[in-house]
């Protein structure tokens, strides 16, 4: 039977990430009628940084944001992954990537991010200190319900509420965060001493250390070590402990670190979600983390929620039905959001090894490799135009 209540909006959008910011913005441009609820009572992202690489670029151009964000974001012309002495391992060849793809790659700084983004979206649109805990949904409608007691129901519904989304989880019970076997920790932190001018990530027995230049003369950086999930002992790490644990890696890395107060430190385990084998359940849509969460080993997470936005922005200028228009979503971004999910969770493995033996062969292939072999991932997540069928 048709819903015969109160139809309070044709989108609900849940989540105020990446993905669901983006995607206010792009129903905004095609003008659909929709509310976005965002469990924070404060939309201010994060102190952490993220790359938007060439394809997340072009994204943004297709939503006609691309020239502003360039304006908040970090040009970087490199990045290479060292070992813990220093040593060039690999360099991607960036340039040929923005050759091929005319966009320049760039870090940011989440908060960043969203600012500018809330700055694009109508308030009213926006209802914050609204967590959705649960959905029922109808042949012609979806209703939520929030932890507030409240109600909304609208025709369609955008599930963007990341990695640990609770309404993903009802629709698809063993979609339960995977973790990945490692734990991390993030900053950001002043340049001014350390003139930091390009993105490095080291691989070392002792875990990751990546650090990248943000806009206004500043530092992100990130260190990932292997770990049981939810360890006692790494939760209350400070600075003067990962300073300790990291003390024989090259420079600038303890100097990166103490530069830092341990009120900067942001930690928490790395996961990611199994890929799933459906995005679109009729009236519903899964996008960004609540659908296809990845490890952050390629930087496609923001991407990966960027290009979203942009497909099913093009899906719904060509579909009249909504419904068929998320089907067709689906079609197009499942391959690719699975092919990213594992390809990471795998580099994330290799990466994190702590075995010395196979440190010593990992590092003596990369080295050695053909340019070619070496970013043969990265060329084919970048070769592909995901704007095509």
């Amino acid at each position: 039977m048709p819903y015969t209540k109160t139809i309070n909006s044709e989108f609900a959008i849940v989540g105020g990430g990446v993905a669901g910011l983006a995607t206010a913005i792009a129903f905004q441009q095609i003008n659909k009628d929709f509310m976005l609820f965002e469990q924070a009572k404060e939309l201010k992202g994060i102190g952490a940084g993220f790359g938007l690489a060439a394809n997340a670029m072009r994204a943004l151009d297709l939503l006609g944001l691309k020239t502003d964000v360039e304006k908040i974001g970090y040009y970087l012309d490199s990045y290479h992954i060292l070992d813990d002495k220093g040593q060039l391992l690999a360099a991607p060849n960036t340039h040929a990537i923005r050759k091929k793809y005319q966009q320049q790659n760039f870090a940011i700084h989440r908060a960043d991010l969203h600012l500018f983004m809330l700055s694009k979206i109508n308030t009213q649109k926006l209802k914050l200190g609204k967590k959705a805990l649960r959905l029922e949904q109808h042949v012609d409608a979806v209703t939520l319900f929030f932890e507030d007691g409240t109600q909304h129901t609208s025709r369609f519904l955008i599930i963007a509420d990341g990695v640990k989304s609770p309404l993903r989880q009802q629709l698809i019970p063993s979609s339960i965060p995977r973790y990945s076997g490692y734990t991390c920790w993030r900053a950001t932190i002043d340049n001014t001493k350390i003139r930091l001018d390009r993105g490095t990530e080291t691989w070392g027995k002792s875990g990751r250390f990546g650090m990248t230049p943000l806009s206004n003369n500043r530092i992100y950086w990130y260190a990932c070590i292997n770990a049981t999930s939810d360890n006692p002992i790494y939760r209350d790490y400070k600075v003067k402990d990962l300073l300790k644990h990291f003390q024989s890696y090259h420079d600038p890395i303890p100097a990166i670190l103490i530069q830092t107060k341990d009120s900067d430190l942001i930690w928490g385990d790395i996961m990611d979600v199994k890929p799933l084998k459906r995005l679109a359940y009729d009236n519903i849509l899964l996008i960004g983390d609540a659908g296809h969460a990845t490890t952050p080993n390629m930087g496609q997470g923001a991407c990966q929620a960027l290009e979203d936005v942009a497909v099913l922005s093009d899906e719904l200028g060509l579909e009249n039905d909504v419904k068929n228009a998320f089907s067709s979503f689906e079609k197009r971004r499942l391959s690719r959001t699975t092919y990213i999910t594992d390809t990471s969770k795998r580099i994330g493995e290799i990466a994190q090894w702590d075995n010395s033996m196979l440190i010593h062969m990992r590092n003596i292939l990369m080295k050695i490799m053909p340019t070619r072999l070496a970013q043969r991932n990265l060329d084919k997540l970048l070769s592909v135009d995901f704007m095509k069928y």
